[in-house]
């Protein structure tokens, strides 16, 4: 064990991190935005659990899993129960996470790695100032399952380096990697991942008391929480995968993942290919890409919808960046030398032999290139939405919400919202809802949307978003209605029309990009809802932030 005298240069660079994450994140993050559509979803769930309702989707009906973020939903309805509000325990978790991860990177290259403080210092600082503060400020939860993979990782690497591991170390190893999988399912893969990467550097003989420990602890503990879920719940896996993975392999969501891992990481990617300079770093180099692209690549198997700033790969980037560092020592002495104590800074010594004139040169060329580094890493928050209006704001204004809060006047009286926009609109509501697309559904998720399904509930109001509007109809064409979405609107909208809805608005900035409002014409707020629909002032469109139309002024009637 260290000294505490060697161990306060590292405590003095780990308190420079936090204070620079905590300065980055109150003048550099805007925490003033509402929760992203997607992430209200986890934001309902976690209240009705925390209500003491159950993991529900709609208060008094069955448990349905379409928080997939499994442990982070219950941990924010713990800190719920405890008194915090619902935007205080998502966030407070995010935060403390992301904070506890570079801290993570650090020591992890500095005492696993033997790594100069420098280069750990920028490591920690690269994931600081990256998107993960950006899915904080959404309400997400990608930063606790990134610290779970980032523990994880951290004690693989200790397995890696142990001639002969502890037995606290592989049962360290093997619980990380379950809360990982707790916490998101695909969790589970990237821990076996993790596990593959420990056998491909140890052998498989020296490992197999690490692989018996990592089985007994999923196979009883693992085992145990999945048969609850399953009975619980009535399917093995989170309802969004059924409804995501329906369509099988795809090539497409297969590329973007890739690129996504790729992109986060670039900065790193130049040690990943000088690591297959020899044999004796390509072991390492390849035991070391197994889980980053290995994790990238299984996203192949589900469609990349809701990958709200590539959130899905976002657990690579701590990984590449607790791994860059010995596959680069030796390439260059100057860049970072090298020394058999983990309490010498190399880099230090390397530049203390040169001339002061080469020493500021190689100082400055350093300081440099950080700064585009470091730049790179916060250019990444300039592209979490295609439609991002600038870099400190991912989103604009979003009439969702205000016509939520709106409805929310109306809880508490039975009404049914059926809607394809499963977020803002049920969670500020506290409506009903029936999530037509499926992902907080059930049957639909199994069955697809009906009207028989429909008619069993009777929505009070239908609304859906799609590409069409009175100014546009729809091209009721048979390779249109082959698309899932587009049949899926039409049959709500068809549905209403049928069954004689009223058509309060159609908002939208254009007549191709639209909202739909239908509301039941006979029930006892109907003619008050409709009027207050109708007129609403302050529907701003999500994807531009601008005061929206309401085309259905335009409507002759079907």
């Amino acid at each position: 064990m260290p000294s505490t005298k060697k161990l306060l240069p590292d405590l003095f660079v780990s308190l420079l991190l936090l204070l620079s994450t905590l300065y980055y994140a109150f003048n550099f993050v805007d925490f003033s935005i509402p929760p992203f559509e997607d992430a209200a979803m986890i934001m309902r769930y976690a209240q009705h659990l925390a209500g003491g309702h159950g993991i529900v989707w709609n208060i008094g009906e069955a448990p349905v899993d379409g928080a997939t973020d499994f442990l982070f939903m219950a941990a924010s309805a713990a800190l719920i129960k405890l008194g915090f509000t619902v935007g205080q325990s998502v966030r407070g978790i995010g935060f403390a996470s992301h904070l506890l991860t570079v801290l993570i990177i650090y020591w992890t290259n500095r005492r696993v790695h033997n790594g100069s403080i420098p280069f750990s210092f920028l490591s920690g600082l690269y994931l600081a100032v990256g998107t993960g503060l950006s899915y904080v400020s959404a309400y997400f939860g990608t930063p606790f399952f990134a610290l779970a993979a980032a523990s994880t990782w951290t004690l693989g690497l200790l397995l890696m380096k142990a001639e002969t591991p502890p037995l606290w170390l592989s049962l360290a190893f093997a619980l990380s990697g379950l809360v990982t999988g707790l916490i998101r399912p695909e969790g589970v893969i990237l821990a076996g991942l993790m596990l593959l990467a420990v056998i491909v550097m140890r052998g498989l003989k020296p490992s197999i008391s690490i692989i018996i420990i990592f089985g007994v602890v999923f196979l009883t503990l693992g085992s145990a929480y999945f048969l609850w879920r399953w009975d619980y719940f009535g399917y093995p896996l989170p309802n969004p995968f059924y409804k995501k993975g329906e369509g099988g392999w795809s090539w497409g969501t297969y590329n973007a993942s890739m690129l996504n891992m790729l992109r986060l990481s670039l900065p790193v990617v130049l040690a990943f290919i000088l690591g297959f300079r020899s044999k004796e770093t390509m072991k390492t180099t390849l035991a070391y890409l197994l889980p980053i692209v290995g994790f990238a690549a299984v996203f192949g198997l589900v469609s990349d919808e809701m990958n709200y700033g590539a959130r899905f790969q976002y657990a690579t980037v701590p990984l590449a960046l607790m791994s860059w560092i010995p596959l680069v020592r030796g390439v260059g002495r100057v860049a970072l030398g090298d020394s058999s104590s983990p309490y010498r800074d190399p880099m230090f010594e390397a530049l203390n032999q040169v001339s002061v004139r080469e020493r500021s040169v190689y100082v400055i060329a350093l300081i440099g290139l950080s700064a585009g580094i470091l730049y790179y890493s916060w250019f990444q928050n300039c592209s979490l939405m295609s439609y991002q209006p600038s870099c400190d704001r991912p989103y604009e204004r979003d009439g969702r919400l205000e016509m939520a809060q709106m409805l929310a006047d109306f809880r508490g009286k039975g009404y049914v919202l059926a809607t394809t926009e499963a977020g803002l609109l049920p969670y500020y509501s506290g409506w009903t809802a029936i999530d037509t697309w499926g992902l907080n559904d059930q049957f639909i998720a199994h069955n697809g949307l009906s009207v028989e399904y429909l008619d069993e509930y009777k929505p009070h109001i239908i609304m859906f978003h799609d590409y069409y509007s009175p100014l546009v109809p729809p091209r009721l064409t048979e390779p249109n209605l082959a698309q899932r979405w587009f049949g899926m609107t039409i049959l709500l909208k068809t549905y209403a029309e049928e069954n004689g809805y009223v058509l309060a608005a159609v908002f939208g900035d254009s007549p191709y990009d639209t909202h739909y409002y239908y509301v039941r014409p006979d029930f006892e707020d109907s003619t008050r809802l409709i009027e207050h629909i109708s007129e609403f002032r302050d529907y701003y469109y999500p994807t531009t932030g601008k005061r929206s139309i309401n085309y259905a002024k335009y409507d002759d009637g079907p």
